[in-house]
């Protein structure tokens, strides 16, 4: 059922039970039981960012000043206040934050870097990547097939 819905989630209970052999009310009851457990987080059309005019993508890495949790709070209120920020992550390695960052074109991904993220009380240094093209962008977890 997981891997049926994480794929379309706009199936129907009766599309869902033809995929799974199961009846609609048996994957009524179950996808219920799914969602009220926490597995299922939500549903969500996948949007085409280049068609809908964010053309640019930008893995971008971020490092402090300062560490604490009064700082990781300030960042990460500031992150979502910024709707550029498609995705943050806090991670290990030479960076302390990694940004995937979707914008019009490159003066907007400039704007943002120039005029919001390196201003930020909390930033002490950035360096971006600019995706030139997209190998894979899947959203589907691998269950059980790893």
């Amino acid at each position: 059922i997981l891997d049926a819905l994480q794929h379309d989630g706009s199936l129907t209970n009766a599309a869902l039970g033809e995929r799974v052999h199961l009846s609609a009310s048996q994957c009524s009851r179950r996808r219920a039981a799914l969602e009220k457990a926490g597995l299922i987080r939500g549903y969500a059309a996948r949007l085409d960012a280049q068609k809908l005019g964010l053309g640019l993508r930008a893995i971008t890495r971020v490092n402090l000043r300062a560490h604490g949790q009064g700082h990781e709070d300030d960042f990460t209120r500031f992150l979502r206040a910024h709707p550029q920020v498609h995705a943050a992550f806090s991670v290990s390695g030479d960076a302390d934050y990694v940004l995937d960052i979707r914008v019009r074109d490159l003066e907007a991904f400039a704007a943002f870097v120039h005029q919001d993220l390196l201003p930020h009380p909390q930033v002490a240094q950035v360096r971006s990547e600019i995706v030139l093209k997209t190998m894979k962008d899947g959203q589907a977890l691998d269950l059980g097939r790893g």
